[in-house]
């Protein structure tokens, strides 16, 4: 088997909320989000989706994932897509750094090998733990008062885990992780995520003041080391996010002690291959994660869930169903959420179907004369 051809396409996915904010007042209304078509000579076509949070969070924007493909993907014209470790070394040679770029390219072959194989990519992972994934709801920066009026709402939908977008005004942020703290009922869990946007001095003053709640502090500073110092400050379970971009910084943190749990994101790691490398050794070192992505559609939300069903449940924490945030569909037969659970499904390769009157015109065709 050979890919032939790799196309690009722009989906625009607007949120049900209107709005998304987060951290250094960043705010999202409308995620543009790249869908990638891998097609092979043997009729079999894979997709892929990358949806960067906007240029101002990661090293990452959706106009450069389809200006990687074009670069790149003259390079994959006539590789085997099934051999996903080799087209990895391919694609890293071929363009030094750039995760983001590879990893649409990446998933789309992963569903063309559970496509060819007649197996659900989380059987190809490992194998399918459990009936069901647990999911957190990330709730958007607000008021103290607005966002703790939301827990009850996101509640009633099933959720258990609750994300909270911090990392602002730190008297403020104190005020807003004690209201929804207030919401928490027994067995759920709280995290306030900075997404870098406190400095050492902020961070280590909201920590103390929220010392006696029940809280995971993620994320709370720009750099590595602050963090570890604000976690050497604090007996809060302490998560890291933006600063585990390679395997490097992944041992770096387990030799410090600077985390009890990790966020992996699929794009940030460069597609499903290299993150199930990170997923594996984490679970062989002990540590839990959030599995997920930047952003994405209903094709994401596939790969999270096979992802995180291929995970041991004592080292899954929480996951996300980003098509329920979003108003457009980009593919039929996606995960949905049920009572705060999704599943991944048990159709050949991703097992979705993408919406090619959603999807239009291809921005980006790379073949033979490309």
């Amino acid at each position: 088997m050979k890919i032939t051809r790799i196309l690009a396409y722009r989906v625009e996915l607007p949120l049900h909320e209107t709005t998304y904010k987060w951290s250094g007042g960043k705010s999202v209304t409308v995620f543009d989000s790249t869908i990638v078509a891998v097609e092979t000579d043997e009729g079999i076509t894979g997709y892929g989706e990358v949806c960067p949070l906007g240029p101002f969070y990661l090293p990452a924007y959706a106009e450069g994932v389809r200006a990687g493909i074009r670069e790149l993907g003259p390079h994959l014209i006539g590789c085997d897509p099934r051999e996903l470790l080799k087209l990895n070394y391919r694609m890293d040679a071929a363009l030094k750094g750039h995760a983001y770029v590879k990893s649409g390219i990446d998933i789309a072959c992963w569903d063309i090998l559970g496509k060819a194989t007649g197996l659900p990519v989380c059987v190809l992972m490992g194998g399918r733990y459990g009936e069901k994934i647990r999911l957190y709801r990330a709730i958007s920066q607000e008021s103290p008062e607005e966002m703790a009026a939301k827990v009850a709402g996101y509640r009633a939908e099933g959720y258990s885990r609750f994300q909270l977008k911090v990392g602002g005004d730190p008297d403020v942020d104190i005020d807003r992780i004690h209201a929804v703290a207030a919401e928490m009922q027994p067995g759920e869990r709280l995290v306030a995520d900075a997404n870098t946007g406190w400095t050492q001095h902020e961070a280590v003053r909201v920590v103390r003041a929220v010392r006696d709640l029940d809280v995971y502090i993620e994320q709370p500073c720009l750099t590595y080391e602050e963090c570890l110092a604000v976690r050497r400050n604090t007996d809060h379970p302490f998560v890291l996010d933006e600063n585990i971009d390679n395997f490097d910084m992944l041992l770096r943190a387990k030799g410090d002690l600077a985390m009890d749990l990790v966020n992996l994101k699929i794009s940030k790691l460069g597609g499903l291959t290299k993150i199930k490398q990170a997923r594996d050794l984490c679970v062989s070192m002990g540590i839990a994660m959030t599995l997920e992505d930047s952003w994405g559609g209903d094709i994401t939300t596939a790969a999270i869930a096979h992802l995180a069903h291929s995970t041991p449940e004592d080292f899954r924490f929480t996951s996300t169903d980003f098509n329920s945030y979003v108003t457009v569909s980009n593919a039929e037969n996606a995960p949905q959420r049920v009572n705060g659970f999704m599943a991944a499904s048990t159709e050949p390769g991703l097992g979705i179907k993408p919406r090619m009157d959603v999807l239009g015109k291809p921005l980006v065709i790379v073949d033979h004369a490309s």
